[in-house]
């Protein structure tokens, strides 16, 4: 976070450098993420630099920046998913990463929105999958999730895709909050309390791999539970967003072997209040060459941002900025 302000600052410092005129055509975009150990943060923030070009920046073609003229985005910390959401739609912040769950059912009104729609989100691209993660100490082991059971169990943050989908898939197992010691921490904050011992296990759907858990890894080390068949079923019968996945094996240090468990995809969304030509060059900018390096160099989920699934399970409007874009691809008919 700090490299990230840093970086900022010398963006600002030095567009207000160039000339008073060109300062005042610098506007600001803040992109919504999640904790910094999850893998939202760092990808936001590779999407910040992907479509950012203060003023005063060298042209694209010349080394430079190339992203939207005159415009600084951020990536900024916050409980994921269900707050970005929310934060759209109050006008908070101009865009976010969410999971496709907390994007369908903020928009439709229902689950955890039940009566309170947020009808101004719309989507400028799905980005890539999520692995539900249930980590657990060293040497831990549960015959099923029915095991969680009057155990201390963290469940994500509140306001978190992840927390709203792991309410629902316990209680279809007959367990509630009354029935397990719940905490609603952050990714690295659980991390701490799994290699202190303070937890028996926490959930997370994350990107993979997640820095939180290479930094446990590399220290105290860690498992991940491996859900069953009937499980990963069970999860996409109650959340049809969520999808049978495979974490693979050594994808953690710590981790030798395959983990079969659930996804949902990460969408990048902003408001409908967002002008169409600024959303449309922010569209263009993510998807440009240069930005492919950046994708491609900058995070390990960040290689599996692609043009081609940039509509893959995207289950509410697009923006019209992004999808004047969609249909100059010929991805729109």
């Amino acid at each position: 976070m700090k490299a990230f302000t840093a970086l900022l600052f010398a963006l600002i410092s030095g567009a207000m450098a160039v000339t008073p005129a060109s300062a005042q055509e610098m506007k600001f975009f803040r992109i919504g993420t999640g904790s910094a150990g999850a893998t939202y943060f760092p990808v936001g923030g590779l999407i910040a630099n992907a479509i950012s070009n203060p003023p005063g920046s060298r042209p694209c073609d010349k080394g430079g920046a190339c992203g939207v003229p005159g415009l600084v985005a951020m990536a900024v910390s916050t409980n994921a998913s269900v707050a970005n959401v929310n934060a759209i739609q109050a006008g908070q912040i101009e865009a976010g990463l969410s999971g496709a769950v907390a994007i369908y059912e903020g928009y439709n009104g229902v689950g955890k929105f039940e009566g309170d729609k947020k009808d101004k989100i719309r989507v400028i691209a799905n980005l890539f999958p999520e692995d539900m993660h249930l980590i657990m100490p060293k040497g831990s082991k549960l015959a099923s999730l029915k095991d969680l059971k009057g155990k201390r169990v963290g469940i994500g943050q509140a306001g978190s895709g992840t927390q709203v989908a792991v309410l629902r898939i316990l209680e279809h197992y007959g367990i509630t909050r009354n029935d397990f010691d719940a905490s609603e921490l952050n990714m690295d904050q659980s991390s701490q309390r799994v290699a202190d011992g303070q937890i028996d296990g926490y959930f997370y759907a994350v990107g993979t791999p997640a820095a939180a858990l290479v930094q446990l890894g590399s220290t105290k080390g860690f498992e991940l539970y491996r859900f069953s068949a009937e499980e990963q079923k069970d999860a996409h019968a109650l959340l049809p967003y969520y999808v049978e996945s495979v974490i693979p094996a050594n994808t953690y240090e710590a981790i030798p072997y395959d983990v079969p468990t659930i996804a949902v995809n990460g969408q990048l969304i902003t408001s409908i209040d967002q002008p169409a030509d600024l959303i449309y060059e922010i569209t263009k900018a993510l998807w440009n060459k240069n930005s492919r390096k950046l994708l491609d160099s900058g995070h390990s989920k960040g290689k599996v941002i692609r043009l081609e699934t940039a509509l893959k399970g995207v289950q509410i409007p697009l923006h019209p900025g992004a999808e004047r874009f969609y249909r100059e691809q010929g991805m729109i008919k």
